[in-house]
C-alpha cells in the first residue's frame, strides 16, 4: 500500500490553511475564514502547521520577503494561492487543494517561490509575512539554526548583565493587525524595548479599508443609516475580541465571535443574533480565567488616552486589556440594538470602531503611537494580548487622505 500517497490525499482533501493577510485584504481575510469554517478545514496559526499559504489581498511589493518566509517555514508538500479580493477566496482555496492532491502540483510548489510563481501566472503570490516573529531580521545579523538571531549581553533593568534577544514580531503574524511591525529587544521573555516600524503612510495602495468604509462614503457625501454603521461597527469589534480570544487561548469563543461577525455582516437583523450575542457576552464577560489572564497587563489610564490622541472604546475603556475587551461587549449590545436605524450617519456624531477621525489622523495611528510605551516591561505573551486589546487597523492609515470629516 502507498502508504505516502495515502497520508497526501488525505492532506489535500482536508488541507490546513494559513492566511496572510496584506493591508487592503480585510475583506478577502473574512471571505476565507467563512469559507474554511463551512468547508470544516483546520486554520493553521503557523508555517509548520500549514498545508496551503493563502496570500489574502492586493499585492504588496514591500511585503514580498515576509510572505516568502512564511513560505519556507512550510513543510511539504505544500501549496500556495493568493485571493486579490474576496470574490477569488473560493477559486484560490479549490487551486490549493487541486496542487496538493496533484503530483505535479506538488512537484512545482515544492520548488522555490519564485520558481513557483513563474509556472503559473495565475498565481499572485507575491506577498507574505513574518513568522511568530522570527524574520524580518537586517542583512549582517548572525542567526541561529530557525532563524532566530544571536543573543547579545545587556543590562537589565536591575544592572545585572542578561542576554538580549532582537525580535521582529510581524507583520504578518496569525490573529495580528495587517501590517503592523513591532521590534523588540527582550531579556528572557521580557519586553526591554519596543519599536513600531515605519507604517502605512497616507495614500498608499490598499484596496479599501474595509471597516470604515460607511464612515467614508457619508464623508464623500453618499447617503449612509446609522444602521449600516453601527452594523460594521459591532462587526468589527466582534472581529476584534475574535482576535484576542484566539491570543488568550479560547478558541470556541473565538468561533462564536467570528459567527456572529458574519451574520451581521450578511445583514441579518438584530432579533436574530441578540440571544446568542447575549449567551456569548456573559461567558466572556464573566470568565474569571480570561480576567485573571488580562489583569493588570496594558494598563492606559482615561486621561493618558486622550493625552496620546487615543478615542474610542480605548479611551473610555481607561484601564488594562480586561477594560478594553469589557468595552468591546458594550459597544456591541447597545449596536445590535441599532440596527434598523434610519437616520442619516454623521461622523462627527458617530464614531467610527476605532475612534474618531480628527486632526491627528485616523484613530489608529492613536493607537499605534501608544504600544512602544504598553509593551516595555511586558512579557512576551502580555505583549500579544496588548496588541489584540487595542487591534489598531493600518488600513485606516492609507484611506487618510480621504479625511473623516462632519459633513
Amino acid at each position: 500500500m502507498d502508504m505516502t500517497g495515502l497520508a497526501l490525499r488525505a492532506a489535500a482533501a482536508r488541507p490546513h490553511v494559513l492566511p496572510a493577510t496584506l493591508p487592503g485584504g480585510t475583506a478577502a481575510r473574512l471571505a476565507a475564514e467563512r469559507v474554511l469554517r463551512l468547508r470544516d478545514w483546520p486554520l493553521a496559526a503557523t508555517p509548520a502547521q500549514a498545508d496551503v499559504l493563502l496570500v489574502a489581498g492586493p499585492a504588496r511589493p514591500d511585503l514580498d520577503a515576509a510572505v516568502d518566509r512564511l513560505w519556507q517555514d512550510m513543510p511539504a508538500p505544500r501549496a500556495r494561492v493568493q485571493a486579490l479580493s474576496a470574490d477569488d477566496v473560493e477559486a484560490a482555496l479549490a487551486t490549493g487543494q487541486a496542487r496538493l492532491g496533484s503530483p505535479a502540483g506538488r512537484r512545482t510548489q515544492a520548488e522555490a517561490p519564485d520558481a513557483a510563481e513563474s509556472d503559473d501566472e495565475g498565481d499572485h503570490s507575491r506577498s507574505h509575512g513574518g513568522h511568530e516573529g522570527h524574520g524580518g531580521h537586517g542583512g549582517g545579523e548572525m542567526e541561529m539554526p530557525g532563524g532566530l538571531p544571536m543573543a547579545e549581553q545587556g543590562e537589565d533593568r536591575d544592572g545585572l548583565t542578561l542576554d538580549q534577544l532582537h525580535v521582529a514580531l510581524g507583520p504578518l503574524l496569525a490573529d495580528w493587525p495587517s501590517g503592523l511591525a513591532i521590534r523588540v529587544t527582550l531579556q528572557g521573555d521580557v519586553v526591554q524595548e519596543a519599536e513600531v516600524e515605519e507604517p502605512l503612510r497616507p495614500g498608499s495602495a490598499v484596496a479599501e479599508a474595509f471597516w470604515v468604509q460607511p464612515w467614508l462614503r457619508a464623508a464623500a457625501g453618499e447617503p449612509v443609516s446609522v444602521g449600516e454603521a453601527v452594523r460594521r461597527r459591532a462587526a468589527a469589534h466582534l472581529d476584534s475580541l475574535a482576535r484576542l480570544l484566539s491570543v488568550a487561548g479560547w478558541p470556541a469563543e473565538a468561533v462564536v465571535a467570528r459567527r456572529l461577525r458574519d451574520d451581521l455582516l450578511d445583514g441579518a437583523p438584530g432579533a436574530a443574533v441578540v440571544l446568542r450575542l447575549e449567551r456569548f457576552a456573559r461567558r466572556v464577560g464573566r470568565s474569571r480565567t480570561l480576567a485573571w489572564m488580562t489583569r493588570g497587563i496594558g494598563q492606559v489610564s482615561a486621561e493618558r488616552a486622550r493625552e496620546a490622541g487615543v478615542s474610542g472604546p480605548a479611551a473610555r475603556a481607561g484601564g488594562d486589556v480586561s477594560d478594553r475587551y469589557r468595552q468591546w461587549l458594550a459597544v456591541i449590545r447597545r449596536d445590535v440594538g441599532r440596527l434598523e436605524e434610519p437616520s442619516p450617519l454623521r461622523p462627527a456624531v458617530e464614531e467610527s470602531p476605532r475612534g474618531w477621525w480628527r486632526d491627528g489622523g485616523p484613530p489608529s495611528a492613536a493607537l499605534i503611537r501608544l504600544l512602544p510605551g504598553l509593551l516595555t516591561g511586558a512579557e512576551l505573551a502580555a505583549a500579544r494580548l496588548i496588541v489584540a486589546s487595542l487591534d489598531p487597523d493600518l488600513d485606516e492609515l492609507a484611506a487618510a487622505r480621504r479625511e473623516v470629516t462632519a459633513s
